[in-house]
């Protein structure tokens, strides 16, 4: 994938010389942070991350809330179309997820973003979640080697790119780009 040019900001982080940058940083993304998801991966080819699912995060009979796992979505996905880009905004102009089995109060969630399609005007990203044992939480995780029958649900995310970034909003640009390993 083209990352678009890359500034010093990225340099120095592609050089390692950015220390916030290892596996289980806190999300870049606000609205991921209530429920404690952790990054493990963003790129321009995989944004991946993890969470526990929590009283926070269930709807009332103790299972993962569907709108937890469109916004999780959304949240990856974007994350990898924004580096993508050459962080230029995008903005998301369709999702739909399919839950194919409950998630659980206490079961750990991996997810992944994949990108499908990258154009200079759309962008189309899955995302899937996956189950996975509690001596799994603390290792690096190859979504590959998962097995087929821990998946939870698989989503697509199209966003439309190249808009302008208002001066006050370049902040995020930064954070994410900390987050990144283009």
């Amino acid at each position: 994938m083209a990352s678009g040019p890359k500034d010093s900001f990225t340099e120095k982080y592609l050089q390692g010389k950015i220390p916030e940058t290892k596996r289980g940083l806190r999300a870049p993304d606000l609205v991921l942070r209530p429920f404690g998801f952790e990054v493990d991966l963003a790129s321009s080819d995989r944004v991946s991350g993890r969470f526990t699912v929590t009283q926070c995060c269930c709807q009332p009979f103790d299972v993962l809330h569907g709108g937890v796992s469109a916004l999780v979505s959304e949240a990856l996905a974007s994350m990898g179309a924004h580096i993508s880009s050459g962080f230029k905004r995008i903005a998301g102009i369709e999702l739909n997820i399919n839950h194919l089995k409950a998630a659980s109060l206490g079961m750990n969630v991996y997810a992944s973003a994949n990108p499908i399609s990258v154009g200079n005007r759309i962008q189309v990203w899955e995302v899937k979640f996956w189950n996975i044992p509690a001596s799994d939480v603390s290792r690096q995780i190859d979504p590959s080697a998962l097995p087929k029958n821990s998946i939870l649900a698989v989503s697509r995310v199209t966003f439309l790119m190249g808009l302008p970034i208002s001066s006050s909003k370049s902040r995020a640009t930064e954070e994410l780009k900390i987050t990144s390993s283009m």
